[in-house]
């Protein structure tokens, strides 16, 4: 597997984690997962499970452990925008109906750091935490070098999916976040600027007049 930070007992363990995000794995998944040697994969998610970063389920699988529930919790304390959008965010989503999600730049990719689901039966759900690539979707174009403010894809990164996104401004004019509302193209149209750029633009200008 590639190594991201260079050092390779990390990223191995890191990969473990993201694998098992997905829900929980036998070794055998889990090996094919993330590409690593079933003795190596054992090993490593043996020595997570001592830590109770992994745990393992009634059926003896490999899942998520409780521990990462009390550092995730940590995590969000130190960052205080999530909590801080969260209201607007629902109010986004009950004024159209639509999904709505709050990104930050980390590095290359952007990080779903809150995401309040549709009221729709049929909804597009993006998971706090998810990463996404900068290079498609709207918040992806608003949050890279050199971006709009604002922005919408259509289908660019999932098939049938559209979106629009704003950027959040602090006092100094610098990018801090993006606003965003997604969903099925059926319902909002492949120009969804149109229904929804207005009520999208205004929830990342309420978001950003109670930065802390």
């Amino acid at each position: 597997m590639e190594s991201l930070s260079g050092v390779g007992v990390v990223d191995k363990a890191a990969a473990i984690l993201s694998a098992l995000g997905n829900g929980p794995l036998d070794l055998a998944a889990l090996q094919a997962a993330t590409d690593l040697p079933r003795a190596t994969a054992h090993r490593l998610t043996v020595a997570l499970e001592a830590h109770q970063l992994v745990r393992r389920n009634a059926q003896g699988r490999f899942c998520l452990g409780f521990e990462l529930i009390r550092l995730g919790r940590a995590a969000a304390e130190e960052f205080p925008l999530a909590e801080t959008a969260m209201p607007f965010l629902i109010a986004l989503r009950d004024r159209t109906g639509e999904a709505t999600q709050l990104y930050v730049r980390e590095g290359d990719a952007r990080r779903c750091v809150a995401s309040v689901q549709s009221s729709h039966g049929l909804r597009w759900i993006v998971p706090v935490g998810a990463l996404l690539p900068l290079a498609v979707g709207s918040a992806g174009h608003v949050l890279a070098d050199g971006g709009p403010r604002f922005a919408q894809s259509v289908e660019e990164r999932e098939r049938g999916v559209a979106s629009v996104s704003a950027a959040v401004l602090n006092e100094s004019g610098t990018f801090v976040a993006a606003v965003s509302l997604s969903g099925p193209v059926e319902r909002l149209t492949r120009t969804p600027t149109r229904r929804f750029g207005a009520a999208v633009r205004a929830a990342a200008k309420q978001v950003a007049a109670v930065l802390p």
